[in-house]
């Protein structure tokens, strides 16, 4: 259940973002090279969540330990993604904020999720 919701988080989070980086390319003084940065981060980003999210299903419905263990080494790597676009970017709205901080949280509740459920598998 939490990784089709974060799964369609993870849909708006990317809209959303996107839409963001379009916005301040327009309306502030947005360099070119941190523009494209920003943007090839963000569809990296995007496979990155789209891979962690389909192994994690499937681990979990398989209870199969390999994928649920990819998907949180995964999710770690989809944690230092959402800092970036928390802290590090050119320009971070207050938007930017909420929805990176939203995405951590939810990070971190699935990476506990899946370490409970590798215990359980393990038994």
């Amino acid at each position: 259940m939490l990784f089709y919701l974060s799964g369609l988080y993870y849909t708006l989070y990317f809209l959303v973002t996107f839409l963001m980086i379009i916005y301040k390319s327009q309306v502030f003084s947005y360099p070119h090279d941190c523009l494209v940065l920003d943007v090839a981060l963000l569809f990296l980003m995007g496979i990155l969540e789209a891979v962690r999210l389909y192994l994690g299903t499937k681990g979990n419905l398989t209870e199969a330990g390999v994928p649920l263990a990819t998907s949180l080494a995964l999710t770690v790597g989809g944690s230092f993604f959402s800092f970036h676009f928390l802290l590090w970017q050119t320009l971070v709205l207050w938007a930017d904020l909420v929805l990176s901080a939203s995405l951590l949280v939810l990070h971190g509740l699935e990476a506990t999720l899946q370490l409970v459920a590798l215990a359980a598998f393990r038994r």
